[in-house]
């Protein structure tokens, strides 16, 4: 099966050069519509926003009209008309816009909070205000009335940027009116006494999940911003003094368990804190905003989703802290940069391991360290050349120890640390730019410091269909005494649109390249390359709406010493039918034995990992549906013992109507005669000098994962909701035989008895229920409620429910937060002091 799965990939490479003469046909015949350009009228006195669109001026402006079909088949006119009109003064630009349909039961308007879509019609307004056709602004409003904005750049969609702004939505018999506020105190743009921006409008009808936009966007075009029209009439604007204060108060009560070794008599202990802080946005001229926290509060953040981790790296964790999230586009580019670097775990942390502290019980030892201030200056120059400085410090950390006779010490895990980054990025034509990234960390007293350096380009042809990219980077950790100093660099070429598209890239990480300060990087040492072909059908035809197909291999030496590493041959093949039902398959091969040198733990050593193939696939239902569904599977075997897994995961939802829903997700993960790593064995005498080299132990193990995760939320309105999140995760390791790693990358039987099992039991669980109130714009009421367990043990129970019951047993820690920020705008302040 391997070997005709292997071929059939093959096989589909020529057919690859007969696909690309008739998808250059296929580009010719596609739609050719003109850029299209809209005046907005300067108005004397702004409109009223409350969805009515009744003031004469709406009449006397230029309207937009004509939305073209963008999904599910691209080109066409819309058939239920759609009008856009756009005023502006000295204070903001107004949008209104009347969306046509047939009635009002055809108009979808589910309630979701700030930023979360949903089921739902909307309309949207995306501008380019320095006109480089990468960058722009969205704002988005629903029938409903619920708001979403977005940054748009080089990296894609930041949907967790958030404005201030007004909206205003009424539905009528036959269509629905949204009236926008959009100050430029939300946006930048240049000083030019007249301007033109680029400019789109997207309207979305979800009873025939049909998206239009204003101007066309061709879905197999690269690129979202230079595919916009242009709005004119923008003359002798300017940017407002950008000066905001949002300042919080925050009540936060913990309960946590004491004395674990005895889970009967666990008695609670309490931390009660009261504070407050403040977020300043300051518009330092008519392009960039400072943008400070001062004593910020993350208590309130998303708990983690922790699983048993039995790689040999760390487990990167999903960002959800507000301040790390909004406007930090540019600080992204590269890849350089992982905010949980920032307030993670403790530098030093492994230092209470020391044998100069053996005999010592660690009493405390923080897992996260604690941000002091953070602080963003970004903003972009009429010549597109965006600036970037981001700087934050974290204060110090201290475990404590304690030996027999009760003594204890404190030990420094975390210094005072400063963390700054500074881009430069330049626009070019054709969605092209060239980026320069500093990364910088700096520790105060011995602990090392480190920088980063990376240069990153694109350069398109001026129809943007053919590409090159590439990126480079130098690593240095500065030690005393000593310096450690790595790179990277990437370069790739392709044809980036059209329904054939290739891709061809080379990736090298030296040995010492070590970004992991500030930034994330699991494996290095390596030299990679990867060819692509892809060919993607967006028209409808047969009985699906739209099919997109890959073909690809990777091959991977390692670079010091120059031995091969890995082959991977990949293909998948996914579209969506006309009844909407979405599906996929992909296939992965690794069809001759390859080499692992992360496994082992232990430097020169590496493990022959096996032939192995990957066969998966998934289905999704239609989400307009109250009930709808997702479901996945994944198999996966290898030539050694009888090693298999099996993956499969169901992930239902249900809309009760537009104010209640649930959504729920089961996934197992089973691995049957899975292979991994146990111990390095070191041999050392009773002078602590080791006498021989040391074994490493690999075991012949059953592992499965059972995850289980439950949200739901009830929307009141606009502006008020209340979520509930659960996940539990159950993983067990029983291994059955253990083996010893052979230099040449093999296994041999090995009578290995540890002093502990090598067995696992973890249970890992998370509740987190949030009440918001968005009560004016820009503030917030938030009440939250957490509680977590986490828990691995050595003996390992049979059975799901016999762990879930066990979990909810067990101690858990609690915390009750309340927290209120109040959004002050400086100008509004002013007038109101003035009246008053």
């Amino acid at each position: 099966m391997k070997l005709k799965l292997l071929l059939a990939l093959f096989f589909c490479m020529p057919c690859l050069s007969s696909l690309y003469a008739q998808s250059e046909k296929q580009e010719q015949k596609k739609y050719n519509y003109p850029q299209k350009t809209l005046q907005a009228l300067r108005v004397q006195e702004a409109p009223k926003i409350d969805g009515e669109l009744d003031e004469a001026i709406w009449q006397q402006a230029d309207v937009a009209t004509q939305f073209i079909k963008n999904r599910p088949n691209p080109g066409p006119l819309e058939k239920h008309p759609t009008e856009v009109r756009i005023l502006y003064d000295d204070a903001a630009i107004y949008v209104g816009a009347i969306m046509h349909d047939v009635s009002q039961d055809s108009i979808y308007q589910e309630l979701g909070r700030r930023d979360d879509l949903g089921n739902t019609d909307f309309f949207g307004i995306f501008l380019d205000t320095y006109l480089d056709e990468i960058n722009g602004f969205g704002f988005v409003v629903t029938p409903a009335g619920v708001q979403l904005d977005a940054r748009y750049s080089s990296n894609g969609e930041d949907w967790s940027w958030n404005a201030v702004w007004e909206s205003s939505t009424k539905l009528n018999e036959t269509s629905w009116v949204a009236e926008m506020k959009i100050p430029y105190s939300a946006i930048r743009f240049s000083s030019k006494q007249e301007q033109v921006w680029g400019l789109n409008f997207m309207r979305n009808r979800q009873s025939t999940r049909e998206g239009f936009f204003w101007n066309y966007v061709d879905p197999a075009k690269d690129g979202f911003a230079n595919q916009w029209g242009r709005l004119e009439g923008l003359r002798n604007i300017e940017a407002p003094l950008r000066l905001s204060f949002t300042p919080y108060i925050s009540a936060y009560l913990e309960r946590y368990p004491t004395q674990l070794q005895n889970p009967d008599k666990t008695s609670h202990a309490h931390n009660f804190n009261f504070g407050g802080g403040m977020d300043v946005k300051y518009g330092i001229n008519d392009a960039f905003t400072l943008d400070m926290t001062l004593i910020p509060d993350f208590s309130q953040v998303q708990s983690d989703n922790r699983v048993l981790n039995l790689s040999p790296f760390e487990q990167q964790f999903d960002e959800n802290r507000p301040f790390f999230l909004e406007g930090t586009e540019l600080f992204n580019k590269g890849d350089f940069f992982y905010s949980r670097r920032i307030g993670g775990g403790p530098v030093n942390a492994g230092a209470i391991y020391d044998a100069a502290y053996e005999g010592y019980t660690v009493t405390e030892s923080p897992s996260e360290t604690k941000m002091i201030n953070g602080t963003k200056v970004s903003g972009r120059t009429e010549s597109g050349l965006g600036i970037g400085i981001f700087n934050a410090v974290v204060g110090e950390q201290y475990a404590e120890l304690e030996d027999k006779e009760g003594n204890r010490i404190k030990l420094k895990t975390q210094p005072l640390t400063n963390y700054n980054i500074a881009v430069f990025d330049q626009s070019l034509k054709n969605n092209s730019y060239v980026t320069l990234v500093n990364t910088n960390v700096m520790r105060q007293g011995s602990t090392y410091d480190a920088n980063l350096t990376g240069l990153l380009f694109r350069l398109a042809n001026k129809g943007n269909k053919y590409a090159i990219d590439g990126k480079a980077a130098l690593s240095q950790q500065f030690h005393p005494g000593d310096t450690d100093r790595g790179y990277m660099y990437r370069v790739g070429a392709g044809k980036v649109s059209g329904n054939f598209q290739f891709s061809a890239s080379h990736t090298l990480y030296s040995d010492k390249y070590n970004p992991n300060d500030l930034g994330i990087l699991f494996t290095n040492n390596s030299s990679e390359q990867e060819v692509s072909f892809s060919y993607n059908i967006y028209d409808p035809f047969w009985k699906m709406l739209n099919l997109y197909t890959t073909v690809g291999a990777v091959h991977e030496r390692r670079f010091r010493p120059n031995k091969f590493q890995n082959l991977v041959v990949y293909g998948n093949v996914n579209g969506t039918f006309k009844n909407f039902l979405s599906a996929g398959i992909n296939v992965n091969l690794e069809p001759v034995v390859t080499y692992d040198f992360f496994e082992p733990r232990l430097n020169g050593r590496v493990y022959a990992f096996p032939v192995n193939y990957t066969l998966g696939g998934w289905v999704s239902t239609d989400y307009r549906k109250r009930f709808a569904t997702d479901v996945s599977l994944t198999y996966r075997s290898f030539d050694e013992h009888n090693r298999h897994s099996l993956s499969y995961g169901v992930y239902p939802r249900f809309r009760v109507n537009n104010q209640l829903s649930f959504n729920y997700g089961f996934e197992a993960n089973n691995r049957y005669d899975d292979m991994g790593f146990v111990k390095v064995l070191r041999y050392k005498n009773e002078q602590g000098v080791e006498w021989k080299e040391p074994d490493v132990v690999f075991g012949l193990r059953e592992v499965r994962s059972v995850y289980n995760s439950l949200s739901g939320s009830y929307t009141f309105n606009n502006r008020m909701s209340l979520r509930l999140r659960v996940w539990h995760n159950w993983s067990k390791v029983n291994h059955t035989k253990f083996f010893r790693l052979q230099h040449n990358g093999g296994l041999e039987a090995y009578q290995y008895e540890p002093e502990q099992s090598p067995d696992v039991n973890y249970n890992s669980f998370n509740l987190d229920m949030v009440y918001s109130w968005w009560f004016a714009p820009g503030s917030e009421i938030s009440v939250v409620w957490k509680n977590a367990f986490e828990e691995q043990l050595n003996e390992v129970s049979p059975f799901y429910f016999d762990n879930f019951s066990h979990t909810l047993r067990s101690p858990q820690s609690s915390t009750f937060s309340v927290k209120v920020l109040y959004y002050l705008d400086y100008l509004t302040l002013q007038r109101k002091l003035k009246k008053g």
